[in-house]
């Protein structure tokens, strides 16, 4: 008799294969058997799956947790998205190894590339570590919703063996490449996922200074990954800058893949400076599969872009003086405020600065305000703050203070800036069929108080497979395989993401037709009352992990089964 059977499923299996009705049994935290709609086994537990959707728990291995891994052990947004397994440790930017004075140097690090709260990371950080391998060990001692895996960063390595050498981006020695490559070795060995580095300028500390690495040379790069190669496991993971990828990016990256044996996973957005880019890396993937190599593109599911909020860390009226006398009073004031004629009239006034204009008044086109519910992510230009304000004669100031102060002020503005160069969503309507990329860049757990993006895994059924209107869909199934399989198999996860005997029971059991956000807000419920923007979905019946039903209707059970993920399996 099996634990639980769930009947009558409508079975997307993450293989990629067809839908089908069956019945899936559990049984010790392990899928039994995958029977014929009615030919399950009898169970201590039946679920009536009839008009359901059962798929793998999504895999989501682009988080950056390494923070909030230390006090939630829900690790939300993710668990309320039907995410069953989380990667962190990605760009770079990680919390060990950590000397005891590097922690508020590694602190500052992390606020400054991810947007995670500096207050909420100095409270919320127990640092019962100093290396890795005991970094390891303290998140293997909790209990988590979900489980949960970490790659070593390039920015704490770098700090700990270079000193300030290392977070001033200079240069490394051969006896700091092998040390740091001897750390990296043994973090893998302990149960590392991978070695993760950031090349791309965007990425500054609080104090402005570049992630340490970002202009790490090919030997430091090629130096350090021997280590994967040594060990048999893990994966290179990088944030790039855009434009050098196909140009100076590319051959280091070849040797990497070529000397390890492993795979190298680039992040890949579109900018708007370069259109065009992704087809010109896509195309070097092409070549560099034909080879053989492993080298793959993490790819995002929607455009990249900031919310716009009167309690977010980006908003349009700081850029205006008239704003200041008010900015920081509390919201209910600033919405009264605003809305009196008197201080509308001033900010109607452009500065004689020009700040102001090219900030805000410059990129009106591409701004548009969000209804108090799901976001579109695919809006069109007619819809645009700008357009309705030439459509209309409104004023679009008016406009803006109108929509930031909707919904008792919470109202948001949505600005892309990756991933939207077309006006739509062609780009990642291509990227997401090509052989050599991966779903990711979801980035839960960060940038928490200007983007809302750790619920993608959600967005892509209902985006995707359902109700895109600016373009042909994905097949359910080809989406579903993109995050749970396809996903898992890039960390050599191979027990899990996929609905099959003898894999890992972690399940999502979905309400298809009624899946769906709730409105995005800004909610003060991390460490120290700091806060960031949550969004949750409406439509996960069940998820269960191990074998152990964490969510009930969008609702935490209590049950928290997820464990540290130590190495490939």
């Amino acid at each position: 008799m099996a634990d639980l059977v769930i009947r009558n499923a409508q079975l997307v299996d993450g293989s990629g294969a067809p839908s089908r009705t069956a019945d899936v049994s559990l049984s010790d935290g392990v899928i039994e058997s995958v029977d014929e709609a009615g030919d399950g086994p009898s169970a201590t537990r039946v679920i009536d799956a009839d008009g359901l959707l059962l798929t793998p728990g999504w895999v989501d291995v682009h988080t950056h947790y390494d923070a909030q891994a230390s006090w939630d052990p829900y690790l939300t947004p993710s668990s309320w998205h039907g995410v069953t397994s989380v990667v962190m440790g990605n760009c770079g930017v990680g919390f060990a190894p950590a000397s005891p004075d590097r922690h508020e140097w590694l602190i500052e690090l992390m606020e400054g590339v991810e947007d995670i709260p500096g207050s909420a990371m100095t409270e919320g950080i127990t640092w019962e570590w100093e290396s890795f391998e005991e970094f390891l060990d303290a998140l293997d001692a909790r209990d988590y919703a979900v489980d949960i895996g970490a790659q070593i960063a390039h920015g704490p390595v770098r700090g700990y063996v270079m000193g300030d050498r290392g977070a001033a981006n200079e240069a490394a020695t051969s006896d700091d490449i092998a040390a740091m490559s001897a750390i990296v070795e043994s973090a893998l060995r302990a149960g590392a996922l991978g070695f993760s580095t950031s090349r791309t300028p965007l990425h500054k500390s609080l104090s402005g200074e570049l992630v340490p690495g970002t202009h790490a040379t090919a030997d430091e790069l090629v130096g350090i990954a021997d280590a994967l190669g040594r060990v048999g496991h893990g994966v290179f993971q990088f944030a790039p800058d855009h434009v050098e990828v196909p140009v100076s990016e590319m051959p280091w990256m070849r040797e990497i893949a070529r000397r390890t044996g492993r795979t190298v996973s680039v992040n890949l957005n579109q900018p708007d400076s370069d259109p065009e880019l992704w087809r010109d890396v896509l195309a070097q993937l092409d070549r560099s599969r034909d080879e053989g190599l492993s080298i793959v593109a993490q790819v995002a599911g929607r455009s990249v872009g900031l919310l716009m909020c009167l309690e977010g860390s980006f908003n349009p009226l700081d850029f205006h003086p008239a704003y200041a006398p008010v900015s920081t009073r509390p919201l209910a004031e600033r919405v009264a405020a605003l809305r009196d004629p008197s201080l509308r009239a001033a900010l109607r006034v452009e500065p004689e600065q020009d700040l102001f204009r090219r900030v805000v008044l410059d990129k009106l086109d591409s701004w548009w305000a969000v209804a108090d519910g799901d976001i579109d992510y695919e809006p069109h230009v007619d819809d645009s703050i700008g357009a309705i304000a030439r459509r209309t004669g409104a004023h679009p100031i008016d406009l803006i203070l109108d929509q930031l102060c909707a919904h008792g002020g919470h109202g948001m503005i949505l600005t892309p800036f990756f991933n939207y160069a077309y006006g739509d969503l062609s780009f990642q309507y291509e990227a997401h069929q090509h052989p050599s990329t991966r779903m990711g860049l979801a980035d839960a757990g960060a940038h928490c108080r200007v983007i809302c993006d750790g619920g993608t895994p959600t967005f892509m059924l209902t985006h995707w497979t359902r109700d895109r209107r600016r373009g042909p869909t994905l097949p359910l199934e080809h989406i579903v395989h993109r995050q749970t399989r396809q996903t898992a198999e890039l960390y050599g996860l191979n027990d899990r993401g996929l609905i099959a005997p003898g894999m890992r029971a972690d399940l999502n059991l979905i309400d298809y037709d009624r899946l769906t956000f709730g409105p995005p807000r800004m909610a003060y419920d991390l460490p120290a009352g700091a806060r960031r923007l949550v969004q949750k979905a409406d439509g996960y019946v069940a998820t269960f992990v191990d074998g152990i039903q964490t969510v009930d209707h969008d609702e935490f059970t209590g049950e928290l089964p997820g464990r540290l993920i130590r190495g490939p399996r």
